[in-house]
């Protein structure tokens, strides 16, 4: 979903997904092309990984429904992912009304259960139709899924969230990102569906260069 246009939706990735065995053939022709299927940034961007790792980051906004039909790949190619590459997600803001669904991903990543929590937000915003656009829907659903609502909103307003918020931010601009999903590798690599073709291309190309950036 483009940074201008985030209220609308454009290219389905679903459909995206459609075309995937036509762009992995072609991946596995000829390496992905620079300017073509991902840029290199003028500037480095930030990473977290430690030594002899390769950061792979994925912006995503809970909101986005290409976000929503990209998250089970996604999810299934982070699992396999080599022990060299370190995979995180980047909730992005383009404006502040993204703000509470940045706080609500990174409370969740403090407490239990993450992994099903995650899929439950997309399934509550995407199935449910709650858009969870605001602090109180937020607490009104996070009540309703049994957790301590007490403590998700200590978490939820802490310094440590919003420094979190802060950073990512800070890094969506470091990459700038241009729409949702899209995915970083190594502070230095962008891509996206519209550069690679489709996501299952983005996942192949970001494959090529994560190996390409261990090797460096």
């Amino acid at each position: 979903m483009k940074r201008r246009e985030f209220s609308l939706a454009v290219t389905s990735v679903a459909s995206a997904m459609a075309l995937g065995a036509t762009a992995t053939a072609h991946a596995q022709a000829a390496p992905p092309k620079e300017g073509k299927d991902y840029v290199k940034l003028s500037k480095p961007a930030t990473t977290e990984a430690p030594a002899g790792k390769v950061e792979v980051v994925e912006f995503f906004w809970y909101s986005c429904p290409h976000c929503n039909a990209f998250e089970p790949a996604f999810a299934a190619w982070k699992q396999k992912a080599p022990a060299h590459v370190v995979v995180r997600r980047v909730p992005v803001a383009f404006n502040a009304s993204f703000v509470p669904q940045q706080k609500l991903y990174f409370t969740l990543q403090a407490m239990d259960n993450f992994d099903a929590m995650h899929v439950k937000v997309f399934h509550a915003i995407h199935v449910e139709r709650n858009k969870l656009a605001t602090d109180d829907a937020i607490f009104e659903w996070v009540g309703k899924q049994g957790a301590n609502v007490a403590k998700f909103k200590e978490i939820y307003n802490s310094f440590t969230v919003a420094n979190q918020v802060r950073k990512a931010s800070a890094l969506q601009q470091e990459y700038d990102v241009e729409g949702v999903p899209s995915m970083g590798v190594a502070g230095k690599f962008y891509t996206d569906g519209p550069r690679a073709g489709s996501m299952q291309n983005v996942l192949n190309v970001v494959d090529y260069l994560a190996n390409q950036s261990r090797k460096a």
